[in-house]
């Protein structure tokens, strides 16, 4: 027969299950998410891939077009170690110090996305590659700025993170959320990498 405090340490242990399994659920659906996107990415990549090898003629990067993308990249690189810094200092408990690195990855990501505004403006304007003009600018523009949206949407997060954070939300003991736009961030991350290293630095003639 259960004692009172038996029945409270049941209850207990109850809703902390509830609560990992919710952890557990949530982490399962980013993971799920982030799956489908890669799948969608994949696509664009290989795609670009056969109109770039069939293409007659396909824009070498280089210049101050290619010191532009080289920049952007490193920037959106530092932006992954800051989102790590944040997510270690909430598991320490120091909402202060996530803020500011939560803020400063939001921040990396503006100028990313800065950065490739400036070079669509080149590309088109200067270049003369517009989205039809060419082979290239279709599966150009499309996967960039494809994945220049995924940025966009990592900077929104990240703003509500900060003002999640702002109201106190976050703690040692709940940061799930902010683990979760860790994985997206670093997703979007990698798809670049993947992306920088097909489209800019591989030349097939």
């Amino acid at each position: 027969m259960n004692t009172p405090s038996s029945l409270q340490n049941d209850s207990h242990e109850s809703v902390h299950g509830e609560l990992s399994l919710s952890e557990g659920n949530r982490k399962f659906g980013i993971w799920l998410f982030l799956s489908s996107e890669l799948l969608i990415f994949m696509g664009l990549i290989a795609g670009l891939l056969l109109v770039k090898w069939g293409a007659e003629k396909w824009p070498h990067f280089e210049g101050p077009t290619f010191y532009l993308v080289s920049i952007n990249t490193l920037v959106l690189l530092l932006s992954s170690l800051t989102v790590v810094l944040g997510i270690d200092a909430i598991k320490a408990g120091d909402v202060k110090k996530l803020s500011i690195y939560i803020a400063i990855s939001a921040f990396l990501g503006v100028v990313f996305l800065g950065g490739q505004a400036i070079e669509y403006n080149n590309l088109i304007v200067h270049e003369g590659h517009g989205f039809a003009d060419d082979p290239f600018g279709a599966p150009f523009f499309t996967l960039t700025g494809f994945h220049g949206l995924h940025v966009l949407v990592g900077v929104i997060w990240a703003l509500a993170i900060l003002n999640r954070a702002k109201a106190g939300v976050f703690n040692a003991k709940n940061y799930t959320t902010i683990e979760m736009f860790g994985l997206f961030w670093h997703f979007v991350d990698l798809v670049w990498i993947v992306i920088f290293t097909i489209v800019y630095l591989i030349n097939f003639k």
